[in-house]
């Protein structure tokens, strides 16, 4: 037999072998389809209401200004018929070659392909031609409330970028240059993954960012050491291990965001924030939240306070024997903590020394990019199913939050494991960012209603413990951390927020970048700046001109800000005591629990 007849069994072999396998996925794809669990269309999308306005404003709009309707479409029909015009005088007359193409470089069109050749580049022109139109005819549709027009640009932006030549097979030459290469293979691997993914959600559509079998937490993520030295119903209270022979008196408890895992600060020792506080000579104690089941669905913002701020206080106050404690809250849990410092403040009690506020968001005035999922139609569809189902659950939060991003973080990566057939990368940050957890339904309710849309904290007061407290009566010092980029805690936000408390103590610190690298930004990856500025009176606009531009991270600033409201030094503290013996080792066991499990 020669060569080519032997390569060419071979060939047939394996289309045989990926058509056994096409058939099999196909039978697990309908399998997986039939049992889809069923959405409710209120956590899909925006009500009809919104784009019937739309559709009511651009009607009024053309009567009122047919000619300004006619030039926007005669415009867009007029560089449609131009380009495709181009486009068939160059297969005509030739050369088969594409138009000249000026336009903006847009990272999704990356391939050389999207510009030489006349097909990819003649779909690439088209789409960019269409989404400028969509974005035009949204920007001059007035008689629109500025929230709603908001909310239109946003979900308009959403459906452009679906439609992306990108997305699509037939039209993506990345993809097609594969599935050549591999002989079809990618194809196959890319419906294994698709297949895959949907079991993993029964059926609903969650792309998975990372290879989950590289990463183990406890074993290569979250490995400073320490104990868990309390547990209650809400919360693992662990102590780490000091690394240096003596620590400062006071004491640091970190609150991180129960909405993900603790263990984004403490990914790998090159990147934990954990690790290097420890290593700065504090006695730190961070709080593992647990990932409620429907069990929890009365648990509320004030159970949060009672069972976990309040509790985790006054255990690192007994097991450290000081009678304060300085204090650091991430995101929402950075919320809470300033509710909590209003409510110490009434009831008299001194226990923080002074609090930081990483990422938080204490005035809701202005909701930033998430804003767009906060009116009623979605905040009326949470609540119905969180009620329902005892909990909000971790799928509707990630979902959301992807969606701020979704180039990023929906379809490119969905773009290299369906139709590129690749294995997702170990990327630490994205494992960490796919282990999220739900929420209880009565406190799901209670931030969104009461916070997110009603502001309630920094007008008129919100009801927590029995007690309503305002934002002014946070007065202890305070320290708080922005990120520039943040597209769920918009930092002139945050900064509205500081500037409302009662603190004659504050400092306010923009980091370049977002809501996460922001944050874990160490200092010896040199790699994001930050500002610094003095005068919290002035609009964050007109603070930023005035502020102080520095290069790299923010951790040695806040270290500095933090020793000097820390006390003296102290003989390092092992973790726990007689009354409080180490349960587990760090990283504890609620970090690694799911929700309903035996």
């Amino acid at each position: 037999m020669t060569d080519g007849a032997e390569q060419q069994g071979r060939n047939l072999e394996l289309i045989e072998a990926n058509r056994k396998k096409i058939d099999e996925l196909t039978k697990r794809l309908v399998a997986v389809m039939s049992r889809r669990r069923k959405v409710p269309a209120a956590l899909q999308g925006p009500s009809q209401e919104l784009y019937l306005k739309a559709a009511q404003a651009w009607m009024a709009e053309a009567v009122e200004h047919p000619a300004k309707m006619i030039e926007l479409q005669a415009g867009y029909w007029g560089r449609t018929l131009a380009h495709f015009a181009e486009a068939q005088a160059a297969l005509a007359k030739g050369p088969f070659k594409a138009p000249e193409d000026p336009g903006p470089k847009d990272r999704r069109f990356a391939n050389p392909l999207w510009d030489t050749h006349p097909w990819f580049n003649f779909w690439k022109q088209q789409y960019l031609i269409n989404a400028e139109a969509v974005q035009k005819a949204v920007d001059q549709t007035d008689g629109l409330s500025d929230k709603d027009k908001k909310r239109l640009h946003y979900f308009s932006r959403q459906i452009v970028d679906l439609l992306a030549p990108t997305n699509f097979l037939a039209t993506n030459p990345d993809a097609l240059e594969r599935a050549i290469e591999t002989n079809g293979q990618s194809l196959v691997d890319g419906l294994t993954n698709l297949v895959n993914d949907l079991e993993r959600n029964d059926g609903e559509l969650i792309v998975r960012l990372a290879d989950d079998s590289a990463f183990q937490v406890g074993e290569n993520l979250a490995t400073t050491p320490g104990e868990v030295v309390f547990r209650n119903r809400m919360f693992e209270l662990i102590q780490y291990t000091p690394a240096t022979e003596q620590v400062r008196e006071i004491p640091l408890v970190i609150f991180p965001p129960w909405i993900n895992k603790f263990y984004v600060l403490d990914l790998k020792a090159q990147n934990s924030l954990i690790k290097w506080i420890v290593d700065q000579g504090f006695t730190l104690f961070v709080v593992s939240w647990v990932n409620p089941d429907p069990s929890y669905k009365d648990t509320s913002l004030s159970n949060y306070v009672e069972e976990g701020y309040l509790a985790a206080l006054r255990e690192v106050k007994a097991i450290c024997g000081t009678q304060k404690v300085n204090a650091v809250g991430y995101c929402i849990a950075g919320t809470t903590l300033a509710l909590t410092l209003a409510l110490l403040r009434k009831r008299g009690d001194a226990s923080v020394n002074s609090a930081t506020f990483f990422t938080a968001l204490t005035d809701f005035s202005d909701q930033g990019e998430v804003g767009v999922f906060l009116d009623d139609d979605f905040v009326d569809g949470i609540e119905k199913e969180a009620m329902e189902k005892g909990i909000l659950e971790a799928l509707f939060m990630a979902r959301t939050f992807s969606y701020l991003r979704s180039n990023d973080l929906i379809y490119q990566p969905a773009i290299r494991s369906y139709m590129m057939g690749q294995t997702p990368p170990a990327f630490d940050l994205l494992y960490w960012n796919g282990d999220s957890t739900n929420l209880p339904a009565r406190m799901a309710v209670e931030y969104l209603r009461g916070l997110c849309q009603s502001d309630l904290f920094a007008t008129t007061g919100f009801p927590i413990c029995g007690e309503t407290v305002h934002i002014s009566e946070v007065g202890v010092p305070v320290c708080a951390v922005a990120c520039e980029t943040d597209h769920i805690a918009a930092w002139k936000s945050s900064y509205r927020g500081v500037q409302a408390m009662g603190s004659g103590d504050r400092t306010f610190i923009l980091s370049e970048s977002g809501h996460i690298a922001g944050i874990v930004n160490p200092p010896s990856k040199r790699k994001y700046g930050h500002w610094t500025g003095h005068d919290l009176s002035l609009p964050p606009e007109d603070w930023l001109k005035s502020a102080e531009k520095h290069e790299g991270s923010w951790w040695p600033r806040w270290a500095e800000w933090l020793a000097g409201r820390s006390g003296g030094m102290v003989a390092a503290r092992p973790p726990g005591d007689a009354a409080h013996p180490p349960i587990a080792p760090a990283p504890g066991t609620y970090v690694r629990a799911v929700p309903g499990a035996a």
